[in-house]
This record gives structure tokens, C-alpha cells and sequence, in this order.
């Protein structure tokens, strides 16, 4: 689990990223939540962007997601979610105690 601080960290890391992925009319997927694990590892910090016409609710969806790429919900703000897995083999994110 992230701290808040940590959570404030990553915020800050993320803010100036763009959305990798679009969650739209198809909701979330199998094949889309492996696509996130497989950028999560090399990356670590992602945003995913809800698309207007996605049937799901924006928690929902953040929640699916999280789940399925086992990572961190760093934060749902509009229609954008931000990820964070710690990756094995590619750390880049020092995070404060």
C-alpha cells in the first residue's frame, strides 16, 4: 500500500505524462488489462484515459484495472486514471518513506 505521501509523490511524477491507453466503448478487457502490466513494468507510472462513450463508471473501470495489472491506484481525476506497479527489472521511481 501507498502512503499518502508517496501517493503525493507519484501525483507529482504523473502530472505532466499523457494517457497511454483509452478505455472507451468496450469497457475494460483482458487483453487491454495485460497490454497495462506489460507498460506498467517498463514504466512503472501510466495514465489511462475514460473515454466519453466507455458504458462503465470511471470507478469501476480504476478499480478493474488496478486489479487486473496488479498495481497501485495512484489517483482518479476526471476521466483520467494514473496506475503505479513497481517494476522488477526497470525500477526508475524512488519513493519517500
Amino acid at each position: 500500500m501507498l502512503t499518502g505521501k508517496q501517493k503525493r509523490f507519484l501525483r507529482a511524477e504523473a502530472h505532466h505524462l499523457n494517457p497511454i491507453f483509452q478505455v472507451g466503448k468496450g469497457g475494460v478487457n483482458e487483453n487491454m488489462i495485460q497490454q497495462i502490466a506489460d507498460v506498467l513494468e517498463v514504466r512503472e507510472l501510466i495514465k489511462v484515459s475514460i473515454l466519453q462513450n466507455c458504458e462503465e463508471d470511471r470507478d469501476s473501470v480504476a478499480e478493474a484495472l488496478s486489479k487486473g495489472a496488479k498495481a497501485e491506484l495512484v489517483q482518479v481525476i476526471g476521466n483520467t486514471i494514473v496506475l503505479y506497479k513497481e517494476s522488477k527489472e526497470n525500477k526508475q521511481l524512488k519513493l519517500p518513506r
